[in-house]
Formats: C-alpha cells, sequence, structure tokens
C-alpha cells in the first residue's frame, strides 16, 4: 500500500507544475501572437500592437497571399528540396554509418577521426562558395541538397545505434547467403526505423528552414524557397527595395501590410508542425538508443 504523500511533497509538486505551466505558456504566446495577429485588420494591429484574440476577424491578408502564385511556388520548392533533402541525408548517413559500425572495417578509426575533424573545423563561407561555383551548382537545387548531404553528429549517433544490433543477426543473415547492402536494407534499417524518424525530422526541419545557403546560392527568384521569399515580404513591408528581385515586384504590386507577413509565418510553419506529432512517439527513443554507446 502507497503511503499518502507528505504536505511537503504536494506543495512541492503544485510549486512545479504551476511554474512549467507558466513556462509553457510564456513560450506559446509568441505563437498565439503571429495567428491572432494574420487575422486580425490592419488597423487593430496598429492601435492596439500586442494582440491574443482579434475583436474583428479578417482573411484579407491570406486572400492577399494567395492572389498570386508567388508563395505556392516558393512552398512548393521548400517541399521538393525537404523531400529529396532529407532522402539524400539519410541514405547517405545510413550507407556511411553503416561500415563505420563494422568493427573489421580497415581504416575505421582515421575515418572516424576525420568525421570528428569537420564537426569543429570548417573550410568557411567563402572556400565552400568557390567549391560549389566551380562544381557549377549555382542557381541549381542542387547547392542546397549536395553540401550538407550527411551530418557528422547524426552520423556518430546512427554509427552508435548500429553498433548496438546484436551480432548474431548478420551472422545469421550471411549463412542464409545476403551479402553486405541485403543485411544494411532488409535488417539493419527496418530496426533502425526510430532512429531513422528521428534524424528524418532533424533533417527535414533543417531543410525547411533553408534560409542563408539559398540567398548564397540561388539568384533567381522562381527558385527561392519559401524563407527567402518570407525575407523579401518583410523588406518589402518595411519599404526597402527589392534589388534585382523584378519579377517578384511584378506579383506583389503593393507593400504587404503587418498582417500579411504574420500569415507567410503561419503558411510557412503550419506544415512542419503538423509533420512532427507523427514522428514524435519515435523522438526521444531514436535519441537515446544511439547515444549510449561510443
Amino acid at each position: 500500500m502507497v503511503k499518502d504523500r507528505s504536505l511537503g511533497s504536494r506543495l512541492f509538486d503544485g510549486v512545479n507544475i504551476t511554474l512549467l505551466t507558466v513556462f509553457a505558456l510564456v513560450t506559446l504566446i509568441p505563437f498565439i501572437y503571429i495567428v491572432a495577429g494574420s487575422f486580425a485588420t490592419q488597423k487593430e494591429l496598429l492601435q492596439r500592437g500586442f494582440i491574443l484574440f482579434p475583436t474583428e476577424f479578417s482573411l484579407s491578408a491570406y486572400s492577399y497571399i494567395f492572389s498570386t502564385g508567388t508563395l505556392m511556388r516558393s512552398m512548393g520548392v521548400t517541399i521538393f528540396i525537404t523531400i529529396a533533402g532529407t532522402f539524400i541525408n539519410i541514405m547517405m548517413t545510413c550507407l556511411m554509418a553503416y561500415p563505420l559500425a563494422r568493427k573489421d572495417l580497415d581504416y575505421r578509426k582515421p575515418i572516424q577521426i576525420a568525421v570528428i575533424f569537420t564537426m569543429l573545423f570548417g573550410g568557411g563561407m567563402i572556400p565552400t562558395f568557390l567549391v560549389i561555383k566551380q562544381l557549377g551548382m549555382i542557381d541549381t537545387y542542387w547547392s542546397l541538397l549536395i553540401p550538407g548531404a550527411i551530418s557528422a553528429f547524426n552520423l556518430i549517433i546512427m554509427r552508435n545505434f548500429f553498433q548496438q544490433l546484436p551480432d548474431g543477426l548478420e551472422e545469421s543473415a550471411k549463412i542464409d547467403g545476403c551479402s553486405d547492402p541485403g543485411i544494411l536494407f532488409r535488417i539493419v534499417i527496418p530496426l533502425s526505423l526510430p532512429a531513422i524518424a528521428t534524424f528524418s525530422l532533424f533533417y527535414a526541419v533543417g531543410h525547411w528552414n533553408t534560409f542563408f545557403s539559398a540567398v548564397l546560392y540561388i539568384n533567381d527568384s522562381t527558385k527561392w524557397p519559401i524563407q527567402v521569399l518570407l525575407r523579401q515580404i518583410v523588406i518589402m513591408s518595411d519599404g526597402g527595395g527589392l534589388g534585382d528581385s523584378t519579377s517578384l515586384a511584378a506579383d506583389f504590386v503593393q507593400p504587404p501590410e503587418q498582417s500579411v507577413k504574420m500569415a507567410v509565418i503561419v503558411i510557412s510553419t503550419l506544415p512542419i508542425l503538423i509533420v512532427y506529432p507523427f514522428l514524435q512517439k519515435h523522438f526521444a527513443k531514436g535519441v537515446l538508443l544511439g547515444s549510449v554507446k561510443g
């Protein structure tokens, strides 16, 4: 029989719950403000400044956004980059993590040291730009997909996850005549779905929020992802120029209002928020399983 908890224990739990609730509400307030502002009128935004619930709902911001194909085109670019990039990331990470998890791999230690070295030192922005330019990837989607194909940190965690799988599975598969690629794709990857789902979410969020790389390598406004378009809309709303973005200026014939900026933020954030709950159950499990063994 469990004894009743003491008054001090219940008081401690009550204070913890209260503090955590307050912290949760504080983190939610900016999101609520953005969503409420996207449905508010420009007059109310100017008068009240900070609102959590508009007194008068308006869909003018969303009507303005969807009145041209610019936003949907950028959304399509971002969706393509996210799907293709995540697939490349997962495939490249698994194809490199699996051999590194094998203790019989020649030069395994030097390769691992080289991977860890990239976590501490990088070539820098200008050398990376020159390499991408020499490879002819400027103004192509490859410039957003190839340079970050493998994350060194995710690779190490995935390797640790593969090392925890029982050696008997691979030995049994080899006795049955299965090749190394067959072991990877038929046994190792199906057993590693929690880790793969977790790193897919990491990679997908990174691609969805692609901004700086697109600003550096993509000059054609028709190939801009949603985050770069959002930046241009903010510049236009603040009365700034568009530089050489003449095609974008033709689509948005007048500077967007404050509510339009908030509506674009909602639209660009909503898809990744919808995906997250489906991968949440694998999130903590996938990270923890690969972080136990080094």
